[in-house]
């Protein structure tokens, strides 16, 4: 085989009490897609952010094209040909999609004096015409959806031409048109020669676009392989070091008396007489497409946003839920589908968090008693896994998985009767995934009612007791596990009628 684009070898970085990356091995020739797998912690960004000059390796030596490569910062390695495009967005929210595309390489006019807007407003509407999309490019950031936030990353990326494309979970914001819309675009740049590292936790993505892959577990290198080589249940086993018998560990159940109902709640165009009950010991699946209404759905049950009209009752009482505080005293939580965004101190520690909102029960006439909060917090960190060396690490630091357990750990402090899951393993790895499904059977088993809001069809399918599907704010249908299918799901989901 040629020379590869690049060669990692023996990479090793630590941090204070973290060995992070330990004698890591990665190639990339020109011209191949080449996936990295493995847990949330498994090493996969860190890696990444070596080779981009975020972080200096403790040990190792890095090659491009053949020669030494040491990048000093995410720019340097830009110049030199590697482009990444983040997980997490890297947007300048009070500028256009032009400025942000253009930015730091803004194309000026009269000798260098000024900025050239309309040639970077005609450049960027050519590209984005090239690729097949429909973005406005005098629109600010902020006024974006999350999917075409996350395409004017991709975007960015492209304008610079680069060897070397990085790309970390760049679909989990994307619509399935989108996603096949990314699939071709690397394609093209795969056939230019271009390299493509494409980290991810779908699998099913993968199987679609990767000729090689490489498993990292813990911070170490595990193997590559032809991507045709493998077969996911060895891949999963290569990730987690253990065989996982069933991806969805549904557990069965007689559910009990009805915990919650919503009656008619609408609000403003996103809800439109929405009933719902949810039953002691069942996960209540809740499907549908992008902007079908369920986060406005969970959001006005938990008084993050007023309703207009509607009725919510809790154990057979009617409540209102003007705020967030109304809903918890009700026995109510929500877990977001944006947990940094809304649901966690990302800046705080686990303790910090753990303990957010729960304070009260552990004081006495305005003392927080700490020996009990620190065998609380412990408790919760060993009853749920939470990955860390202290609880007072920092959030913002822990994987996309053990983020969820804490944000988690903070409701089962609370013993909610109603548990609202909204997207609970967006961006979370298969062995992750697994966990968060055993500590859901926990709850379901011990009379909590859950609502699981979920885009995955086979997530949906594979933990729901029953399953109702909404459609542009309204319910189109519910369907009992066993007679739903994908096909009867998404027919609902479009509004079809469902064949017999």
């Amino acid at each position: 085989m040629d020379e590869p684009l690049l060669r990692m070898r023996n990479i090793t970085k630590s941090f204070p009490g973290v060995l992070a990356l330990k004698d890591v091995e990665f190639e990339l020739h020109a011209g191949e897609i080449h996936a990295i797998i493995g847990e949330n912690g498994a090493g996969k960004s860190t890696l990444m952010k070596v080779l981009l000059g975020i972080y200096q390796p403790d040990e190792g030596t890095i090659h491009l094209k053949g020669k030494p490569f040491h990048a000093k910062n995410p720019r340097n390695a830009q110049d030199q040909g590697i482009s990444m495009i983040y997980q997490e967005f890297n947007l300048v929210p009070d500028l256009t999609v032009a400025e942000n595309i253009f930015l730091a390489r803004e194309q000026r006019r009269f000798h260098n004096l000024l900025i050239d807007d309309k040639a970077m407003l005609s450049e960027t509407r050519k590209f984005i015409g090239s690729l097949g999309l429909d973005i406005d490019a005098r629109l600010t950031i902020n006024e974006l959806s999350v999917a075409e936030k996350q395409m004017v990353e991709i975007i960015k990326a492209l304008v610079v031409k680069s060897d070397i494309l990085v790309l970390d979970e760049p679909t989990s914001a994307l619509t399935e048109k989108e996603v096949q819309r990314l699939f071709s675009i690397l394609e093209r740049l795969k056939n230019e020669g271009v390299g493509i590292i494409y980290i991810s936790h779908r699998m099913e993505e993968l199987n679609t676009i990767a000729d090689r892959v490489t498993v990292l577990r813990d911070g170490t290198f595990v193997a590559t392989h032809e991507w045709k080589a493998v077969t996911v249940p060895n891949l999963i086993r290569m990730m987690i070091g253990r065989q996982l018998n069933d991806l969805f560990p549904y557990v069965p159940s007689k559910p009990g008396e009805v915990v919650f109902k919503a009656h008619n709640l609408n609000r403003s165009s996103f809800l439109k007489d929405v009933s719902l009950e949810a039953r002691k010991g069942e996960i209540l699946g809740l499907a549908g497409l992008m902007g079908a209404g369920r986060t406005e759905f969970a959001r006005a049950v938990f008084g993050a946003d007023r309703k207009d009209s509607g009725v919510i009752w809790m154990d057979g009482k009617e409540i209102t839920t003007r705020s967030p505080h109304d809903a918890i005293r009700h026995g109510i939580a929500y877990l977001p589908e944006d947990r940094k965004k809304d649901g966690l101190f990302l800046e705080l520690d686990i303790y910090d968090n753990i303990l957010a909102g729960n304070l009260t029960q552990y004081s006495s006439k305005g003392i927080v008693n700490d020996s009990t909060c620190r065998a609380i917090v412990d408790k919760r960190i060993a009853e749920l896994n939470v990955k860390t060396h202290s609880p007072r690490k920092i959030v913002k630091y822990l994987s996309g998985g053990n983020q969820q357990k804490v944000l988690l750990s903070r409701w089962f402090c609370k013993q909610a009767k109603l548990i609202i899951f909204d997207e609970p393993t967006r961006g979370i790895d298969v062995g992750a995934k697994s966990e968060i499904y055993q500590l859901m059977n926990k709850l379901k088993q011990a009379g909590a009612a859950i609502i699981m809001i979920s885009s995955e069809m086979p997530e949906i399918l594979g933990m729901s007791d029953r399953i109702a599907v909404m459609y542009e704010g309204r319910i189109t249908g519910e369907l009992t596990r066993a007679e739903a299918t994908s096909e009867k799901v998404m027919a609902l989901a479009s509004n079809l009628a469902v064949k017999a």
